[in-house]
């Protein structure tokens, strides 16, 4: 009996560019077509820190039908991923500030290492949504650049691994990758 390939698929974009909402589609669509789905994961790596945050969370979970199921992981997003059947469908939604959280506990090369090996491990069908950054200016700040070499280093090494890459402008979304699992 032939087992399906899963599937693993980048999606980049800016601020509000829809890329969460055309991940949300394509996860569920994975799901949907699953002979046998397991679940259906919305891992969050935000954390509310504000009243604008605690918004945009809502904002998504409104989105979202009872099929999901919500994961909330601010570091250790390969446990997750490590965790899950291979018929399970995962969503990751942000690798940015799951990058900005691990910065900030200065966990950021020991996570990386882990996730990307998860990354390429897993049965599961993996859709991770992060922002594209590094088509601005070059910031000023240590810190900020520190951000932005990391966030583009990180996008290039996954890009590598994944069969899909997409890049959302406009809530048009456009495939720079696709290679059939």
């Amino acid at each position: 009996m032939n087992e399906k390939a899963n599937l693993r698929h980048l999606i980049l974009g800016g601020a509000r560019s829809g890329k969460s909402g055309y991940a949300e589609q394509v996860a569920q669509s994975l799901f949907d077509e699953s002979e046998q789905p397991s679940q259906l994961i919305y891992l969050a790596t935000a954390t509310a820190g504000d009243h604008e945050m605690s918004q945009r969370i809502a904002h998504h979970q409104q989105r979202r039908n009872s099929d999901w199921r919500l994961v909330e992981e601010t570091q250790d997003i390969a446990s997750v991923i490590n965790s899950v059947q291979p018929n399970t469908t995962v969503l990751i939604d942000c690798l940015t500030l799951w990058l900005s959280n691990c910065l900030h506990y200065e966990s950021w090369e020991s996570e990386r290492a882990k996730f990307l090996e998860s990354l390429a491990r897993t049965r599961a069908n993996v859709v991770m949504v992060s922002n594209e950054v590094g088509s601005g200016i070059i910031p000023m700040g240590e810190l900020s650049r520190q951000f932005v070499d990391q966030s583009g280093w990180l996008h290039q090494q996954i890009a590598q691994l994944v069969e899909q890459v997409s890049l959302v402008i406009a809530g048009l979304p456009t495939s720079l990758k696709n290679i059939a699992p």
